[in-house]
């Protein structure tokens, strides 16, 4: 089975989305995807990977995998390089379920657990939809509906958690740092400020007890000392993770800051391959490998990291706050590993956008996501989707 064409689309609405499909002589077409910089992403793809590709064997996936990243510049980041190559590794892997007519994680070894326990990352459902992305800033305060839970936890969290509960998820991640890490670029937090950032978990523990976990995203976005003072006074509130609470740049600054708290520590979507993964291990950084499977090198890294953290005895953790075939590829790869923790899910997302998209979305019930069905990654674009006036096809080909 060779691949004959690669063809990408992106939409003008949904900016930062970016499908990858591989055509193959043997008429089967895989899908991929990946989020960010969907234009550059998309020149790479066919500036740079497509000569690589072309004329090649669509089943050669580890092949491929290793030489889309064997460029100077391609050196274990969540650049553009390593985004291309994620979504091409996506279509792969697609295209080779769908010729043996399996779903993918049978594919990477098969189940390992029927369902699994998702949280709910508190955004709303035009979180991240401009192409400048400032987690807190970028969405619209305006905007009224049950599933605008960043608006929720940022005003009203005790109701959010109270409305999560009665769906039965019972975590969530909030960001309520991060309007004050943009007032002070990361480099202070004062008395005042402090209470401002932890009415949520304040609001939360008193709708709901204990009932809820908590975890805290904070974008890389403080400095070490500042991060410990909050780290220590947050601890009160009984946090399930922090996650990323510096930029994830020094190993060491990270140990020490796992050392100053007994909250675990989760790392990191913004790191790309398993080589970084595999610096902050060997120093006790984390406690959580979380990984983006569109960020860091596809499912062929993926399952790479969450081997490496288990030989650290570590869980896995997928990261999603992207895209619809990101986020089923999220969960074939939580199903296939032993450590997988828990799932990453936006429900603003997989009751909204997504299903202007995809003809399917990964299936959560009463708090737990269940195994993908079909072949391949068991998701397709939507009919309409080749139909939008906004629509932006580049196809490179033998």
């Amino acid at each position: 089975m060779r691949i004959t064409a690669i063809e990408t689309l992106r939409t003008e609405e949904f900016a930062n989305v970016i499908w990858v499909r591989i055509h193959t002589d043997a008429g089967i077409i895989g899908l991929g995807e990946t989020f960010y910089g969907a234009g550059a992403v998309e020149a790479h793809i066919h500036d740079t990977l497509a000569g690589r590709l072309l004329g090649k064997s669509a089943l050669t996936i580890e092949a491929h995998s290793r030489e889309m990243v064997n460029l100077p510049m391609a050196q274990a980041s969540t650049g553009v390089e390593y985004r291309a190559a994620s979504a091409i590794d996506l279509a792969l892997w697609d295209a080779f379920g769908k010729l043996v007519d399996q779903p993918v994680h049978q594919l990477l070894g098969g189940l390992c657990r029927d369902k699994l326990k998702v949280y709910n990352t508190c955004a709303g459902t035009r979180y991240v939809s401009s192409k400048n992305i400032k987690p807190v800033e970028n969405w619209d305060p305006q905007a009224r509906g049950r599933y605008e839970d960043l608006d929720g936890f940022m005003n009203r969290a005790g109701e959010l958690a109270e409305d999560l509960l009665s769906e039965g998820i019972t975590a969530m991640k909030i960001w309520p740092f991060d309007p004050i890490a943009h007032e002070t670029q990361g480099l202070s937090i004062d008395a005042a400020q402090m209470r401002r950032a932890c009415e949520p978990f304040e609001k939360i523990r008193k709708a709901v007890g204990d009932k809820m976990d908590i975890m805290v995203e904070f974008h890389s976005l403080w400095n070490l000392p500042t991060a410990k003072v909050i780290a220590r006074e947050l601890e009160q509130y009984k946090p399930y993770w922090y996650e990323d609470p510096i930029r994830m740049n020094s190993p060491q600054a990270l140990a020490e800051l796992a050392r100053h708290t007994d909250v675990w520590i989760t790392a990191s979507e913004t790191l790309g391959s398993r080589w970084p993964f595999k610096d902050m291990l060997d120093v006790d950084a984390l406690s959580v490998a979380m990984v983006d499977i569109v960020w860091s090198g596809g499912l062929t890294e993926a399952r790479k990291i969450a081997s490496l953290a288990e030989t650290w005895h570590r869980p896995f953790a997928p990261h999603d706050c992207t895209g619809p075939v990101a986020f089923a590829a999220a969960v074939h790869a939580s199903f296939s590993q032993p450590n997988t923790l828990i799932q990453e899910s936006v429900r603003a997302f997989y009751r909204g956008w997504y299903t202007e998209l995809v003809d399917t979305v990964p299936r959560i019930e009463n708090g737990y996501v269940y195994p993908m069905e079909g072949a391949g990654l068991g998701i397709d674009l939507l009919p309409a989707v080749f139909e939008r006036s906004d629509l932006i096809v580049r196809r490179s080909e033998l």
